[in-house]
């Protein structure tokens, strides 16, 4: 078998490179709905959430299941109304959004710089540091908040009151949590990028920096924008982490903002609902725009070579 031929049976093409039409077969048609199934299982609550956010909370115990369209009986934003004058989402949002850029910056560029310098260089001690980046991935966070936390208020920056110094010291071990993580994804793909590149570039005259600005991180763009996706995620949603350093009302994030109303709405299922639907939506949309990097950043790394 040539290899022209050996591609197109991988792809799934002829002999003149047409794509083959594939038979049906009963096993994809249960495979099909059993996935089917486990989807609506997995978007029906979320959708429950949303049809019950715009719903008057006293119907909701009642009538939870029908749809309240516009212009009909139960539908009402008197939910979302009272969620933003209860709440400064506003402050929120601003306050997750600087933690999450700024743990997700700090991330790609330490960690790309960590896993190029362990995949590139060959120096003593790189199995035992190898060992202990996967090995700090097995501690969970609750386990070293308590050192962590008295650590910060020493170097004054929990526990002050400033704004700024109070989301440091969420960002500092946000950082320390996601770092181990990147690392191990990046550095799958870039010992799959071809070192005669690097070579070109370093006979040229380019240092070490500009190899890794010019050539590391466009070709690794995929994976780079896989770790920033899932750190920026996984900060967004942490409460852990920033119940122990956020206590000022002008501190607080998207996260604990939910967790307050969650625990002062009681019974106001409406109020509970519209909080989640803008918590979650924001993140969902990031998810649904880039899910193609995501995708693409977990493979391509697998089948290069």
């Amino acid at each position: 078998m040539t290899e022209q031929q050996f591609i197109n049976e991988a792809l799934g093409l002829d002999r003149d490179g047409a794509r083959r039409r594939s038979k049906y077969r009963p096993s994809q048609g249960i495979i099909y709905l059993i996935l089917t199934c486990w989807g609506l299982t997995t978007l029906y609550p979320f959708f429950w959430v949303i049809i019950n956010s715009f719903r008057e909370k006293g119907l909701i115990r009642s009538d939870s299941f029908s749809i309240p369209w516009p212009g009909r009986a139960g539908f009402t934003l008197d939910n979302y109304l009272l969620a933003f004058e209860r709440a400064d989402f506003k402050n929120a949002y601003a306050n997750s959004i600087f933690i999450s850029a700024a743990v997700t910056l700090a991330v790609i560029l330490l960690a790309g710089l960590a896993a190029y310098g362990m995949v590139r260089y060959r120096f003593r001690g790189r199995r035992i540091l190898h060992m202990l980046i996967l090995a700090s991935m097995m501690f969970p966070v609750f386990s070293t908040i308590i050192p962590v936390f008295r650590l910060q208020v020493g170097w004054g920056l929990a526990s002050t009151g400033n704004r700024l110094l109070s989301l440091i010291s969420v960002i500092l071990p946000q950082i320390a949590g996601n770092i181990s993580f990147a690392i191990i994804v990046l550095m799958g793909f870039i010992r799959s990028v071809p070192l005669d590149l690097e070579e070109s570039a370093f006979i040229d005259g380019a240092n070490i920096f500009q190899i890794f600005g010019k050539i590391i991180l466009p070709v690794a763009r995929p994976s780079f924008a896989t770790v920033a996706i899932f750190t920026f995620l996984w900060s967004y949603n942490d409460l852990f982490t920033q119940t122990f350093f956020l206590r000022y009302p002008k501190e607080k994030t998207i996260t604990l903002l939910l967790n307050e109303i969650s625990s002062q709405a009681g019974v106001n299922y409406g109020l509970m609902a519209s909080s989640v639907v803008l918590v979650v939506v924001p993140v969902l949309l990031v998810y649904i725009v880039l899910q193609k990097n995501i995708i693409r950043g977990m493979t391509v790394g697998a089948v290069k070579g």
